[in-house]
């Protein structure tokens, strides 16, 4: 049977494609989509075995690629770092879509043994864009808390104190009474009836004479722009709650609805609850047998290590940084909940520190710890036992 390897090099409005075949000979096609149509028609009825590759490219690949696979045809997404030190190879510099097509092609011909295709289902894509919205508007929020303080810093500082700032009852005050001395001014009829609503008992009249004491006893500056910019964050910041809560709400019914198990799995590790168990199986792809070993996950994640060693010389070890942000991210915090609330990984992370290791390396070595424990745990099925391990 005949070979034929294609790379298609895609951008935003239009994609080169180079094909060649397995001695390496070239075979030109016009573009991405009549190339594809005439893989699908004029190779096959030659009985040539096809298998494409291009790079992950932002969201420009992914039309392309979902037609392709569509049509039954072998495609893998090629990280743009391996490409890019393929390229290195060639004493030749030029640099064109169709050059770096034919790269693409060629880097398939030389490393097809090793490639391997990654098909996400429709459900779980979806449900990665939604759960990478969602750390998006986290870390919106972050940045608004951020700014929020940085000005109530100036406007009124004791604020802090009295009660938690983004409550949603406060966020109400702090949209009427943006600073110590619009508080002070206004009546305790008028606060009371912003912030003991729906607080569920929280906030009492007490709560509203300690406000007020402290307003009039602020060293707060009386600043206009900064009033108004506070009114806006804080306007801001309820939003983003809202919106929050929607898409969480909206992840979890989703995520158990079509991982219960896996979803249930992890939740039996004492620390790990629905949103984290949610981001770490979306980010992986649903399914842990995608991955050939833990090694193969924590590579994924980029918390592989990264050793420098050149004769007497040894650099220090780092992660590699080269793999999934998101998942890694979620790994991360995954393991600083388990050093709090888990006894089993609260000893293990406990160990490494009396071993001498410095907080991030101790949870670093806890998370990989952690991975281990939860490859296992989703290939066979099983809930977290601490007697197994």
């Amino acid at each position: 049977m005949k070979y034929l390897y294609v790379g298609i090099d895609v951008s935003k409005e239009n994609a080169s494609t180079q094909g060649i075949d397995g001695e390496g000979k070239k075979m030109d096609f016009l573009n991405c989509w009549t190339s594809s149509q005439s893989i699908v028609t004029k190779h096959r009825k030659k009985r040539t075995k096809v298998m494409v590759a291009m790079e992950s490219t932002a969201s420009y690949h992914v039309n392309l690629f979902s037609y392709l696979t569509a049509k039954r045809i072998n495609t893998v997404i090629v990280n743009p770092l391996l490409i890019s030190n393929f390229t290195k190879l060639s004493l030749r510099k030029t640099k064109t879509d169709k050059k770096d097509a034919l790269v693409i092609a060629q880097f398939i011909l030389i490393h097809k043994d090793s490639l391997t295709q990654l098909v996400l289902s429709s459900e779980i894509s979806d449900l990665r864009d939604i759960s990478r919205q969602r750390e998006s508007l986290v870390d919106q929020m972050t940045a608004v808390k951020h700014e929020i303080k940085r000005l109530l810093n100036i406007t009124f500082p004791e604020l802090e104190k009295v009660k938690g700032l983004f409550t949603k009852s406060i966020l109400r005050l702090l949209r009427h009474y943006p600073s110590a001395d619009s508080i002070k001014r206004a009546s305790h009829s008028d606060i009371s009836k912003i912030i003991i609503p729906g607080s569920m008992g929280k906030n009492t009249a007490a709560t509203v004479e300690s406000i007020k004491k402290a307003a009039e006893m602020s060293v707060g500056t009386n600043s206009f722009s900064r009033e108004m910019i506070i009114k806006q964050k804080a306007s801001i910041l309820t939003h983003l709650g809202e919106h929050l809560d929607e898409i969480t709400y909206f992840l979890i019914e989703r995520c158990q609805s079509a991982m219960y198990e896996d979803m249930a799995i992890l939740k039996s590790i004492r620390g790990i609850g629905d949103k984290t168990a949610m981001n770490f199986l979306t980010e992986i792809g649903g399914d842990i047998e995608i991955y050939s070993s833990h090694k193969k996950l924590i590579a994924m994640s980029g918390l592989d290590p990264s050793v420098c060693q050149s004769g007497k010389y040894e650099g220090a070890s780092k992660i590699s940084k080269r793999g999934n942000r998101h998942l890694r991210r979620v790994i991360w915090l995954m393991t600083t909940k388990v050093v709090i609330f888990n006894d089993y990984f609260k000893d293990y992370y406990a160990k490494r520190k009396q071993d001498g290791l410095p907080y991030k390396k101790a949870i670093l070595a806890t998370a990989h710890k952690l991975i281990r424990i939860i490859y296992a745990m989703l290939s066979n099925k099983t809930s977290f036992n601490v007697k197994a391990y």
